[in-house]
């Protein structure tokens, strides 16, 4: 051995040294460039990726460990799907998990769902998983109370339960459940007002719910509406009741503003009035003052004497007494 190695020239020692770097280089470039614990995790669970495929992914900057994961779940339901298009959809924004559970789930219930068809489903924003679960379960979603005003002026207020279930042929364009919550109580709002009075939605609830479910709910959604089931109905205010008296104050207080307009004119007109009166005792004083200037001009040009100005005032004076016992009631006779 010694001899062997003595044998070695000094170029037999360099050229061992540069393929032990060489050999060190690529373990160190694989440590730095491959996941090996993500390549060993798919090779142990029988999803073979190369080293090369893998360092591409990193170098890419995308979630490794996902892509693998559900590259991994996937072979092992039997179903394929390719790296590059796992990585593609996770890229586009969708929930890879959320797909593969849907397209495992749909494979183990003989569910007919394509791999193009759950992706869709995805990217188009709904919870395929959920999806694929209501088309095995259904689901039962409650309506709100809803308000609706029968013939006869009752309110009635009516709560129910639909049970839908998924149709995933017609998910991606398809309405939702708000949809059909919302044609359920325009359905309850027009029924029950076409009914003549509170009292048969009372007795026969189910009319209600077998009309509703007539007009077809699930025209559009992404669901098939199998049953519509009333939960309760109560009785609410007397709206017709209560119309008739708010219509009542309405002309109450028409008529009370219209007696207040009359009697603002009445008391603009008696202000009328009294200037009116004003006016002419203001133009009375002002003949009564003239009559004195008359006088005495009618002294100074001889036109009356003394004795004509006194019987003049016994008229006055006669006529005066005359009309205040007139007012008073005496009998001058």
């Amino acid at each position: 051995m010694v001899n062997l190695l003595g044998s070695i020239s000094l170029i037999g020692w360099i050229s061992l040294a540069i393929i032990f770097l060489i050999v060190v280089g690529l373990i160190v470039a694989i440590c730095l460039l491959v996941p090996l614990k993500i390549w060993f995790k798919a090779l142990t669970n029988g999803a073979k990726i190369s080293m090369v495929k893998l360092a591409a992914l990193k170098q890419r900057k995308v979630n490794v460990g996902e892509i693998v994961d559900a590259y991994i779940t996937i072979k092992k339901a039997g179903l394929y799907m390719s790296l590059d298009e796992i990585e593609t959809h996770m890229t586009a924004g969708g929930d890879i998990y959320n797909v593969v559970n849907a397209l495992v789930t749909a494979n183990n219930s003989n569910v007919n769902l394509s791999i193009e068809l759950a992706k869709g489903i995805d990217l188009a924003g709904k919870d395929v998983y959920s999806i694929v679960k209501t088309s095995l379960n259904p689901k039962v979603i409650e309506t709100p109370e809803i308000s609706a005003i029968s013939q006869d002026g009752i309110e009635v207020k009516v709560r129910a339960k639909i049970t839908i279930k998924s149709v995933i042929t017609r998910c991606i364009g398809g309405t939702g459940e708000d949809t059909i919550i919302a044609k359920a109580t325009e359905g309850f709002v027009v029924t029950i007002g076409a009914l003549s009075g509170h009292r048969e939605i009372l007795q026969n609830p189910d009319l209600i719910s077998k009309t509703v479910l007539a007009k077809g709910l699930d025209k559009g959604s992404a669901y098939q509406v199998l049953s519509v089931d009333i939960i309760n109905v109560d009785v609410g205010k007397n709206v017709g009741a209560q119309l008739r008296m708010d219509e009542v104050e309405i002309d109450k207080r028409r008529s009370s503003a219209k007696a207040e307009e009359l009697r603002a004119q009445a008391m603009l007109e008696e202000q009328k009035m009294r200037v009116k009166a004003q006016e002419l005792e203001t133009e009375r004083i002002r003949a009564e003052a003239e009559i004195p200037k008359a006088v005495a001009k009618a002294f100074e040009e001889g036109k009356i004497s003394v004795m004509d100005y006194y019987k003049m005032q016994n008229i006055i004076a006669d006529t005066n007494m005359r009309k205040a016992w007139t007012k008073d009631g005496v009998d001058i006779d």
